[in-house]
Protein backbone atom coordinates (compact mmCIF):
# COMPACT_ATOMS: atom_id res chain seq x y z
CA UNK A 1 0.00 0.00 0.00
CA UNK A 2 1.65 3.28 -1.05
CA UNK A 3 2.53 5.77 1.65
CA UNK A 4 0.04 8.30 2.70
CA UNK A 5 1.03 11.48 4.97
CA UNK A 6 -1.72 13.27 7.11
CA UNK A 7 -1.28 17.16 6.98
CA UNK A 8 1.22 17.93 9.66
CA UNK A 9 3.40 14.92 8.27
CA UNK A 10 3.92 17.03 4.74
CA UNK A 11 7.85 18.13 5.91
CA UNK A 12 8.28 14.38 6.20
CA UNK A 13 7.11 13.35 2.74
CA UNK A 14 9.19 15.80 1.24
CA UNK A 15 12.20 14.26 3.00
CA UNK A 16 11.47 10.34 2.21
CA UNK A 17 10.53 11.41 -1.34
CA UNK A 18 14.26 12.40 -1.01
CA UNK A 19 15.59 9.75 0.35
CA UNK A 20 14.14 7.07 -2.20
CA UNK A 21 15.54 9.14 -4.79
CA UNK A 22 19.28 9.16 -3.71
CA UNK A 23 18.95 5.45 -2.76
CA UNK A 24 17.44 4.85 -6.10
CA UNK A 25 20.58 6.40 -7.64
CA UNK A 26 22.88 4.36 -5.16
CA UNK A 27 21.37 0.96 -6.71
CA UNK A 28 22.22 2.64 -9.68
CA UNK A 29 25.33 3.78 -9.71
CA UNK A 30 28.53 1.33 -10.12
CA UNK A 31 31.13 4.20 -9.47
CA UNK A 32 32.59 3.87 -5.63
CA UNK A 33 33.53 7.33 -5.22
CA UNK A 34 29.89 8.01 -6.12
CA UNK A 35 28.60 5.53 -4.16
CA UNK A 36 30.59 6.59 -1.01
CA UNK A 37 29.23 10.41 -1.93
CA UNK A 38 25.75 9.27 -1.86
CA UNK A 39 25.89 6.69 1.27
CA UNK A 40 27.06 10.05 3.44
CA UNK A 41 24.15 11.94 1.97
CA UNK A 42 21.72 9.00 2.30
CA UNK A 43 23.14 8.64 6.24
CA UNK A 44 22.63 12.93 6.52
CA UNK A 45 19.01 12.74 5.81
CA UNK A 46 18.26 9.53 7.49
CA UNK A 47 19.53 11.51 10.20
CA UNK A 48 17.38 14.72 9.58
CA UNK A 49 14.04 12.82 9.17
CA UNK A 50 14.79 11.37 12.22
CA UNK A 51 15.42 15.07 14.09
CA UNK A 52 12.10 16.02 12.39
CA UNK A 53 9.92 13.05 13.38
CA UNK A 54 10.96 13.76 16.97
CA UNK A 55 10.22 16.82 16.15
CA UNK A 56 6.56 16.02 14.54
CA UNK A 57 5.76 13.45 17.00
CA UNK A 58 6.64 14.62 20.48
CA UNK A 59 4.01 17.04 20.88
CA UNK A 60 0.83 16.06 18.97
CA UNK A 61 -2.28 16.76 19.45
CA UNK A 62 -5.54 15.12 20.68
CA UNK A 63 -6.96 15.84 17.02
CA UNK A 64 -3.70 15.15 15.37
CA UNK A 65 -3.55 11.70 17.32
CA UNK A 66 -7.18 11.26 15.77
CA UNK A 67 -5.95 11.55 12.49
CA UNK A 68 -3.45 8.74 13.41
CA UNK A 69 -5.51 6.10 14.68
CA UNK A 70 -7.61 6.77 11.39
CA UNK A 71 -4.76 6.47 9.27
CA UNK A 72 -5.17 4.08 6.43
CA UNK A 73 -1.90 2.49 6.62
CA UNK A 74 -2.59 1.53 10.31
CA UNK A 75 -2.72 -2.09 11.28
CA UNK A 76 -5.54 -3.30 12.18
CA UNK A 77 -7.24 -6.71 13.82
CA UNK A 78 -6.22 -9.27 11.49
CA UNK A 79 -2.67 -7.66 10.92
CA UNK A 80 -2.63 -8.55 14.89
CA UNK A 81 -3.80 -11.76 14.44
CA UNK A 82 -1.61 -13.11 11.80
CA UNK A 83 1.73 -11.38 13.98
CA UNK A 84 1.00 -11.06 17.51
CA UNK A 85 -1.21 -14.90 17.20
CA UNK A 86 0.30 -18.36 17.08
CA UNK A 87 -2.83 -20.02 15.27
CA UNK A 88 -6.28 -18.59 14.88
CA UNK A 89 -9.43 -20.34 14.65
CA UNK A 90 -12.14 -18.36 13.45
CA UNK A 91 -15.96 -18.57 14.54
CA UNK A 92 -18.73 -16.92 12.60
CA UNK A 93 -22.77 -16.38 13.55
CA UNK A 94 -24.60 -15.36 16.19
CA UNK A 95 -26.77 -18.54 15.90
CA UNK A 96 -29.67 -16.31 14.81
CA UNK A 97 -29.43 -16.20 11.21
CA UNK A 98 -26.68 -13.41 10.75
CA UNK A 99 -23.19 -12.88 10.47
CA UNK A 100 -21.37 -9.56 10.75
CA UNK A 101 -18.49 -9.37 8.86
CA UNK A 102 -17.26 -6.06 11.02
CA UNK A 103 -16.49 -8.66 14.23
CA UNK A 104 -14.01 -11.07 14.29
CA UNK A 105 -14.07 -13.88 17.14
CA UNK A 106 -12.55 -17.17 17.29
CA UNK A 107 -10.28 -19.07 19.55
CA UNK A 108 -6.26 -18.10 19.69
CA UNK A 109 -2.79 -19.21 20.65
CA UNK A 110 -0.96 -17.08 22.56
CA UNK A 111 2.25 -18.32 23.69
CA UNK A 112 1.22 -21.14 26.50
CA UNK A 113 -2.63 -19.05 26.36
CA UNK A 114 -5.58 -20.33 24.51
CA UNK A 115 -7.92 -17.22 24.39
CA UNK A 116 -11.16 -16.22 22.66
CA UNK A 117 -9.97 -13.47 20.44
CA UNK A 118 -12.88 -10.85 19.77
CA UNK A 119 -11.54 -7.66 17.43
CA UNK A 120 -13.08 -5.36 15.15
CA UNK A 121 -11.88 -4.52 11.35
CA UNK A 122 -12.53 -1.54 9.37
CA UNK A 123 -10.65 -2.78 6.03
CA UNK A 124 -7.71 -2.00 4.50
CA UNK A 125 -9.46 -1.65 0.95
CA UNK A 126 -12.20 -0.21 -0.41
CA UNK A 127 -13.74 -3.61 -1.85
CA UNK A 128 -13.24 -4.55 2.08
CA UNK A 129 -14.32 -1.81 3.97
CA UNK A 130 -17.32 -2.32 2.08
CA UNK A 131 -17.68 -5.96 2.92
CA UNK A 132 -16.81 -4.97 6.37
CA UNK A 133 -18.94 -1.80 6.62
CA UNK A 134 -16.22 -0.03 7.76
CA UNK A 135 -15.51 -1.36 11.22
CA UNK A 136 -19.44 -0.23 12.67
CA UNK A 137 -21.30 -3.50 14.16
CA UNK A 138 -24.42 -4.50 13.53
CA UNK A 139 -26.34 -5.57 16.10
CA UNK A 140 -25.47 -9.87 15.35
CA UNK A 141 -21.91 -8.35 15.62
CA UNK A 142 -21.69 -8.19 19.06
CA UNK A 143 -24.16 -11.35 19.41
CA UNK A 144 -21.50 -13.25 17.90
CA UNK A 145 -18.99 -11.56 20.32
CA UNK A 146 -20.89 -13.08 23.25
CA UNK A 147 -21.41 -16.04 22.06
CA UNK A 148 -17.69 -16.31 21.77
CA UNK A 149 -17.38 -15.00 25.30
CA UNK A 150 -19.90 -17.67 26.53
CA UNK A 151 -17.77 -19.99 24.86
CA UNK A 152 -14.70 -19.14 26.28
CA UNK A 153 -16.59 -18.77 30.04
CA UNK A 154 -17.36 -22.81 29.91
CA UNK A 155 -13.95 -23.95 29.26
CA UNK A 156 -12.10 -21.44 31.11
CA UNK A 157 -10.25 -19.32 28.27
CA UNK A 158 -9.03 -15.72 28.89
CA UNK A 159 -10.85 -12.98 26.55
CA UNK A 160 -8.78 -10.50 24.51
CA UNK A 161 -10.81 -7.13 22.70
CA UNK A 162 -9.02 -6.05 20.19
CA UNK A 163 -11.33 -2.31 19.91
CA UNK A 164 -11.38 -0.36 16.37
CA UNK A 165 -14.59 1.17 15.44
CA UNK A 166 -16.07 4.78 14.17
CA UNK A 167 -19.34 3.55 16.54
CA UNK A 168 -22.19 0.73 15.85
CA UNK A 169 -23.56 0.76 12.78
CA UNK A 170 -26.64 3.61 12.98
CA UNK A 171 -29.01 2.38 10.56
CA UNK A 172 -32.86 1.52 10.58
CA UNK A 173 -32.31 -2.49 9.94
CA UNK A 174 -29.58 -2.25 13.43
CA UNK A 175 -32.13 -0.66 15.09
CA UNK A 176 -35.08 -2.98 13.92
CA UNK A 177 -32.91 -5.83 14.89
CA UNK A 178 -31.75 -4.89 18.70
CA UNK A 179 -29.04 -2.50 18.27
CA UNK A 180 -29.15 -0.99 22.24
CA UNK A 181 -30.15 -4.41 23.45
CA UNK A 182 -27.32 -6.37 22.04
CA UNK A 183 -24.67 -3.57 23.36
CA UNK A 184 -26.37 -3.31 26.34
CA UNK A 185 -26.65 -7.37 26.97
CA UNK A 186 -22.60 -7.27 26.50
CA UNK A 187 -22.07 -4.80 29.11
CA UNK A 188 -24.69 -6.53 31.49
CA UNK A 189 -22.29 -9.95 30.87
CA UNK A 190 -19.08 -8.81 30.21
CA UNK A 191 -19.67 -7.62 33.72
CA UNK A 192 -19.75 -10.59 35.48
CA UNK A 193 -18.15 -13.35 33.18
CA UNK A 194 -15.85 -15.36 35.12
CA UNK A 195 -12.74 -15.33 32.93
CA UNK A 196 -10.25 -12.89 32.97
CA UNK A 197 -10.92 -9.80 30.09
CA UNK A 198 -8.55 -8.11 28.66
CA UNK A 199 -9.39 -5.31 26.43
CA UNK A 200 -7.10 -2.90 23.71
CA UNK A 201 -7.76 0.03 21.65
CA UNK A 202 -6.09 -0.62 18.86
CA UNK A 203 -7.64 2.81 16.79
CA UNK A 204 -10.55 4.46 17.54
CA UNK A 205 -12.62 3.44 20.51
CA UNK A 206 -16.22 5.26 19.91
CA UNK A 207 -18.85 5.23 21.80
CA UNK A 208 -21.01 2.15 22.05
CA UNK A 209 -20.04 0.44 19.25
CA UNK A 210 -16.25 0.48 21.42
CA UNK A 211 -17.94 -0.88 24.87
CA UNK A 212 -19.80 -3.59 23.68
CA UNK A 213 -16.21 -5.39 23.68
CA UNK A 214 -14.49 -3.16 26.00
CA UNK A 215 -15.92 -3.94 29.89
CA UNK A 216 -13.12 -5.94 31.43
CA UNK A 217 -10.10 -6.52 33.86
CA UNK A 218 -7.72 -4.30 32.18
CA UNK A 219 -8.49 -1.82 29.36
CA UNK A 220 -5.09 -0.82 27.54
CA UNK A 221 -4.33 1.32 24.45
CA UNK A 222 -1.77 2.18 22.06
CA UNK A 223 -0.05 5.43 21.78
CA UNK A 224 -2.02 6.84 19.26
CA UNK A 225 -5.52 6.03 19.94
CA UNK A 226 -8.99 7.67 21.07
CA UNK A 227 -11.69 6.32 23.38
CA UNK A 228 -14.92 8.92 23.99
CA UNK A 229 -18.48 8.85 24.03
CA UNK A 230 -18.66 10.97 21.12
CA UNK A 231 -16.26 11.65 17.78
CA UNK A 232 -14.91 14.71 17.50
CA UNK A 233 -16.75 16.04 14.56
CA UNK A 234 -19.59 14.56 16.04
CA UNK A 235 -19.28 16.92 19.15
CA UNK A 236 -18.22 19.93 17.14
CA UNK A 237 -21.52 19.55 15.02
CA UNK A 238 -23.86 19.22 18.15
CA UNK A 239 -22.01 22.13 20.21
CA UNK A 240 -21.59 24.63 17.19
CA UNK A 241 -23.09 23.77 14.38
CA UNK A 242 -20.15 23.10 12.32
CA UNK A 243 -17.18 20.40 11.91
CA UNK A 244 -15.14 23.22 11.80
CA UNK A 245 -14.49 22.97 15.13
CA UNK A 246 -13.55 19.24 15.69
CA UNK A 247 -9.49 20.08 16.57
CA UNK A 248 -11.09 22.47 20.08
CA UNK A 249 -14.07 19.25 20.77
CA UNK A 250 -10.86 16.78 20.37
CA UNK A 251 -9.19 18.39 22.92
CA UNK A 252 -12.33 19.55 25.32
CA UNK A 253 -13.18 15.72 25.30
CA UNK A 254 -9.95 14.86 26.35
CA UNK A 255 -10.02 11.21 24.88
CA UNK A 256 -6.46 10.65 24.02
CA UNK A 257 -4.33 7.88 26.07
CA UNK A 258 -2.27 10.35 28.32
CA UNK A 259 -5.80 11.70 29.52
CA UNK A 260 -7.70 8.43 29.82
CA UNK A 261 -4.33 7.60 31.85
CA UNK A 262 -5.19 10.06 34.12
CA UNK A 263 -8.16 9.61 34.72
CA UNK A 264 -8.19 5.90 35.39
CA UNK A 265 -9.93 4.76 32.29
CA UNK A 266 -7.57 2.76 30.72
CA UNK A 267 -4.71 0.95 32.69
CA UNK A 268 -1.37 1.45 30.84
CA UNK A 269 -0.39 2.92 27.48
CA UNK A 270 1.40 0.60 24.52
CA UNK A 271 3.81 2.53 23.00
CA UNK A 272 3.98 3.16 19.36
CA UNK A 273 7.04 3.45 16.81
CA UNK A 274 7.53 7.02 16.28
CA UNK A 275 5.28 8.27 13.53
CA UNK A 276 2.80 5.80 14.70
CA UNK A 277 2.22 2.11 14.25
CA UNK A 278 1.76 2.78 10.52
CA UNK A 279 5.72 3.60 10.21
CA UNK A 280 6.47 0.04 11.86
CA UNK A 281 3.57 -2.65 12.30
CA UNK A 282 5.97 -5.62 13.00
CA UNK A 283 7.55 -3.49 15.55
CA UNK A 284 3.80 -2.38 16.68
CA UNK A 285 2.95 -6.10 16.66
CA UNK A 286 6.06 -7.36 19.08
CA UNK A 287 5.36 -4.67 21.66
CA UNK A 288 1.77 -5.54 21.96
CA UNK A 289 2.62 -9.15 21.92
CA UNK A 290 4.78 -8.91 24.68
CA UNK A 291 1.78 -6.39 26.61
CA UNK A 292 -0.80 -9.09 26.38
CA UNK A 293 1.61 -11.74 27.57
CA UNK A 294 2.34 -9.88 30.77
CA UNK A 295 -1.18 -9.11 31.49
CA UNK A 296 -2.58 -12.49 30.94
CA UNK A 297 -0.08 -14.18 33.25
CA UNK A 298 -1.12 -11.37 36.51
CA UNK A 299 -4.61 -11.77 35.25
CA UNK A 300 -4.82 -15.74 35.52
CA UNK A 301 -2.98 -15.55 38.91
CA UNK A 302 -6.11 -13.42 40.78
CA UNK A 303 -8.88 -15.75 42.13
CA UNK A 304 -11.87 -15.31 40.20
CA UNK A 305 -13.99 -14.17 42.49
CA UNK A 306 -11.37 -11.91 43.61
CA UNK A 307 -10.92 -10.55 39.89
CA UNK A 308 -14.74 -10.45 39.50
CA UNK A 309 -14.76 -8.12 42.57
CA UNK A 310 -11.96 -5.73 41.18
CA UNK A 311 -14.24 -5.81 37.63
CA UNK A 312 -16.92 -4.00 39.68
CA UNK A 313 -14.79 -1.86 41.81
CA UNK A 314 -12.64 -0.58 38.71
CA UNK A 315 -15.65 0.71 37.07
CA UNK A 316 -17.80 1.85 40.17
CA UNK A 317 -14.54 3.84 40.76
CA UNK A 318 -14.87 6.02 37.50
CA UNK A 319 -15.96 9.71 36.75
CA UNK A 320 -16.40 12.16 39.31
CA UNK A 321 -19.12 14.89 40.55
CA UNK A 322 -19.66 17.74 41.83
CA UNK A 323 -22.32 18.30 44.61
CA UNK A 324 -22.48 21.57 46.11
CA UNK A 325 -19.20 22.58 46.54
CA UNK A 326 -18.14 19.21 47.28
CA UNK A 327 -16.01 17.76 44.06
CA UNK A 328 -16.62 14.00 44.73
CA UNK A 329 -14.04 11.38 42.71
CA UNK A 330 -11.72 8.69 42.81
CA UNK A 331 -9.19 9.77 40.91
CA UNK A 332 -6.79 13.02 42.01
CA UNK A 333 -8.95 16.00 42.18
CA UNK A 334 -6.05 18.63 40.29
CA UNK A 335 -7.58 16.94 37.79
CA UNK A 336 -10.91 18.38 37.73
CA UNK A 337 -11.85 21.57 36.94
CA UNK A 338 -12.81 23.69 40.27
CA UNK A 339 -15.79 25.66 38.88
CA UNK A 340 -18.57 23.70 37.33
CA UNK A 341 -18.56 24.39 33.24
CA UNK A 342 -19.97 27.50 31.89
CA UNK A 343 -22.71 26.76 29.48
CA UNK A 344 -23.62 30.34 28.50
CA UNK A 345 -22.39 30.28 24.92
CA UNK A 346 -23.94 31.52 21.94
CA UNK A 347 -23.25 28.22 19.77
CA UNK A 348 -21.24 30.16 17.06
CA UNK A 349 -17.71 29.94 18.68
CA UNK A 350 -16.31 27.68 21.12
CA UNK A 351 -16.16 27.83 24.38
CA UNK A 352 -12.66 28.57 26.01
CA UNK A 353 -13.59 27.32 29.34
CA UNK A 354 -11.77 24.57 31.19
CA UNK A 355 -13.12 21.26 30.56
Amino acid sequence: MPKTYLDFERPLEELDIQLEQLQKKLEETQDESTRHQLTQQIQELQKKIEETSQKIYQNLTSWQRVQLSRHPNRPQTLFYIQHVFESFFELQGDRCGFNDHAMITGLAQLQEFTVALIGQQKGTTTKERQYRNFGMNNPEGYRKALRTMKLAEKFGFPIITLIDTPGAFPGIEAEERGQAYAIARNLYEMAKLRVPILCVIIGEGASGGALGIGIGDRLLALENTWFSVISPESCSSILWRSWDYKAQAAEALKLTPHYLKNYRIIDEIIPEPTGGAHRNPLATAQTLRNTLIKHLNELTQIPIDQLLQQRLARYRQMGAYIEGNQIYASFPTELIPKTPHNNNNNGTQPDQTQQ
